[in-house]
């Protein structure tokens, strides 16, 4: 099907007026999204205030393996990405030391690297609007696109950053057993661990998990482990994740509009979009 002049003419006015009004008005929306959601983590943003403050928990035990007579309890306190304190009590009726208790106290802290990366990636979403890669009139505090492709390099730019930082707090990387035990976080304890145990503080989604791996020999001589855990819901992470959804379906909504304009391959912004109108 081939537009008429007056088709094309309409279409022009309509990617005119979405790259210079609607697309702007997304991104500065966006922005206050990722801002929002930066208060809640310990970085610092110049003029936002921030919502960090210290929370204490505790956990809820669950069997994940193991005997049901066996059990944790844990008492952890979150301060940003840090667990400050915690109280982990161990009861493991096959050990040869059934009773145990580990702390970990405000000179050593627990890193939740998780929370630190999922901030660092936020942060890189924010650096790219904030610094974006082509043309911005800081005096208009407004982006001068002049082409669909070039919106969809910057949010694309932008939901790469949110979705590694959504991914780093929902999915937890999986360590092996000898990793869990050469963590620098394991100096937090007091005292500690013996070689049969490990010990792991996580973030899955919305929760705050502690696990406790206990190795044993079986008949045949074979490592098997015992997995037991304490977990609570935090409340501010819930809201963490209800913005980084919310901002990727801004960008979303974004790149679907502009997208469309795609298959028009001579469009581009007119110049007089920007110009004042000549006066004869």
């Amino acid at each position: 099907m081939i537009e008429t002049t007056d088709e094309i003419a309409a279409l022009q006015v309509e990617f005119d007026w979405l790259l210079t009004e609607e697309v702007n008005d997304i991104l500065h929306q966006l922005q206050n999204i990722i801002l929002e959601c930066s208060r809640r983590f310990p970085v610092h943003v110049p003029g936002v205030e921030t919502l960090v403050k210290t929370d204490k928990f505790q956990l809820a035990y669950s069997v994940v393996s193991g005997q049901h007579q066996d059990q944790i309890k844990v008492i952890a306190t979150i301060q940003g990405d840090n667990i400050s304190n915690a109280d982990i009590n161990v009861r493991l009726h096959k050990h040869s030391s059934p009773n145990q208790r580990f702390i970990v106290q405000n000179d050593c802290q627990w890193k939740l690297h998780q929370i630190q990366d999922a901030s660092n990636h936020l942060m890189s979403a924010l650096n790219v609007l904030v610094s974006p890669p082509l043309r911005y009139i800081e005096k208009e505090k407004r982006y001068d696109f002049t082409s669909a492709e070039e919106v969809i390099q910057m949010i694309n730019s932008v939901m790469s950053c949110l979705q590694k930082g959504r991914n780093s707090l929902i999915v937890p990387k999986k360590r092996t057993i000898e990793e869990l035990q050469s963590s620098r976080n394991l100096k937090s304890l007091q005292p500690a661990l013996p070689n049969d145990l490990a010990i792991s503080f996580y973030v899955q989604s919305h929760k705050l998990i502690c696990a406790v791996y206990f190795m044993q020999k079986d008949p045949q001589g074979q490592t098997k482990f015992d997995i037991f855990q304490a977990e609570t819901s935090v409340p501010w992470l819930s809201e963490v994740l209800v913005l980084f959804t919310v901002a990727l379906q801004f960008c979303q909504q974004l790149k679907d509009k502009v997208s469309v304009f795609t298959q028009y391959k001579d469009m581009q912004k007119t110049p007089a979009a920007f110009e004042p109108e000549n006066i004869c």
